[in-house]
């Protein structure tokens, strides 16, 4: 469990919730006919979410009604100005209410700062996952206002598709049109839970022992006194793949508590470091949120069927959003900005550089620019990314190297290695490579419930001994 500014929560890597809150559910989940499944999911998800947030669950429901509503409105005034009303009305409410708890403090001590006013902030504590189950319940109207769902009529379904705790906090973004059939008929079976269980521990180990190292080697790294170049950049790889493995290790084990309970959400991250320019990058990293911005906002500004102009402004635009979308900080808003710019400099320069020059060129090219950009995204406020960067290059005079570099380095070297490796599909293609062969295939069969169990114990000794952190996401 974790203390949050709302109250205690469950985290998905705990004693608490594996071996306790998800065991109970499963017991009950699999003794109920399938008429009340959804009811017990929806329980379950409401406990979940009220463990933490008891007053912010109120505002989760509230949300969950009002796009319940919107959409039957929408639904039955189909063809008339009402029904793009209601929609809008949806539109205002959802992102009114993700503004309001989410960006007002920004917005007042921006005015404060610019207009030298002194209004008081209103301190309000950030509902965990407010930002992923909005862009759920907008996918939704949307998608029922241009008939491409059907409008739900029951109330559980509805609110057990926005608040399955599986991905509830910290995503992936999971489209309506997504899970809508599976909501009123899905399947279980032994083989979709044990690969659903498989996915969740995978994912489980990933974040602890992973993230949490290299999270261990970031903070170090950042803290040194004696700060060096090196060092500044293993600060770089280590809080980029730290955020990797962390993120990406949640949405594995969203995937895999999805398919237990039959669910199918797609896939939210596909080695995104292997990337050969940002635009793959964007194709392979985070992807509920990239499509969600492309089906919802940068296609209805007119996509790149515009002129430049409004192209540009568009590309501009999502990015700005995209950005704003992770925190309420002027570093996230230049996190997104300085995609936007790579990615116009790939359209109408860098593409044609690359295209001329071996392939490994661009690979590099794209890791520098994603390291570059994580020390933003991670940065104490702009002055604090700023001073990071400087770093990264030398500036002020710090040295290049140093003996307590070469301890860390020497000391993390082989975590740093296997993340490394982790975030490349080698081990997944050796696999599936030995898989091909007959007797490969039952090998694999065996070792791999005992390399799953085995990981279980490990990330669980872990637990015991206290070592591990929340989700970086959750702050999202």
């Amino acid at each position: 469990m974790i203390q949050n500014e709302g109250g205690i929560f469950l985290l998905f890597s705990t004693i608490s919730f594996i071996y306790y809150f998800l065991a109970a559910v499963l017991l009950l989940y699999f003794i109920v006919p399938f008429k009340c499944k959804n009811l017990v999911l929806l329980a379950a998800s409401l406990f979940f979410y009220f463990y933490g947030e008891p007053i912010y669950t109120l505002l989760m429901i509230a949300t969950i009604l009002s796009s319940y509503i919107h959409g039957l409105l929408i639904d039955k005034f189909r063809g008339t100005v009402w029904s793009k009303v209601f929609l809008w009305s949806s539109v205002v409410t959802s992102i009114g209410a993700l503004g309001f708890f989410k960006y007002s403090d920004f917005f007042i001590s921006n005015v404060n700062s610019i207009f030298k006013t002194e209004f008081s902030l209103l301190g309000l504590a950030l509902p965990i996952g407010i930002s992923f189950y909005t862009f759920q319940t907008l996918s939704y109207t949307i998608d029922v206002y241009r008939d491409e769902a059907k409008v739900q009529k029951s109330p559980i379904r509805l609110a057990t598709y926005v608040a399955l705790f599986p991905q509830l906090i910290a995503g992936p973004i999971v489209r309506y049109t997504t899970v809508e059939e599976e909501l009123s008929h899905r399947t279980h079976s032994f083989e979709n839970f044990g690969a659903g269980v498989t996915r969740f521990i995978i994912g489980l180990s990933k974040k602890v022992l992973i993230a949490d190292t290299l999270g261990g080697l970031a903070n170090t790294m950042h803290a040194m006194e004696d700060a060096t170049v090196v060092g500044y950049w293993m600060y770089a790889v280590a809080i980029s793949l730290q955020l990797y493995f962390d993120f990406s290790g949640y949405s594995d084990m969203a995937i895999g508590l999805g398919k237990i309970f039959g669910f199918h959400f797609l896939e939210n991250f596909n080695y995104p470091f292997i990337s050969k320019s940002i635009a793959e990058f964007w194709r392979r990293w985070h992807m509920s949120l990239g499509t969600w911005f492309r089906d919802y906002v940068y296609i209805p500004m007119g996509g790149n069927r515009v002129s430049q102009g409004r192209w540009f402004f568009n590309i501009l635009t999502v990015w700005f959003l995209t950005g704003f979308w992770h925190g309420a900080d002027w570093t996230f808003i230049i996190w997104g900005l300085y995609f936007a710019a790579f990615l116009l400099l790939e359209k109408f320069v860098l593409n044609k550089v690359f295209a001329k020059l071996p392939k490994f060129v661009s690979h590099i090219y794209v890791v520098i620019a994603i390291l570059i950009s994580f020390v933003i995204f991670s940065g104490n406020g702009l002055s604090g990314a700023m001073a990071d960067l400087g770093n990264m290059f030398g500036a002020g005079g710090i040295a290049f190297w140093s003996g307590e570099t070469g301890y860390y380095l020497g000391s993390y070297g082989v975590v740093l290695a296997t993340a490394i490796l982790g975030a490349t599909p080698l081990v997944k293609t050796v696999v599936l490579k030995i898989k091909e062969n007959r007797i490969g295939s039952l090998v694999c069969d065996i070792l791999e419930p005992v390399f799953v169990v085995v990981m279980l114990l490990v990330v669980t000794a872990y637990f015991v001994d206290g070592s591990f952190s929340p989700f970086l996401y959750f702050r999202f």
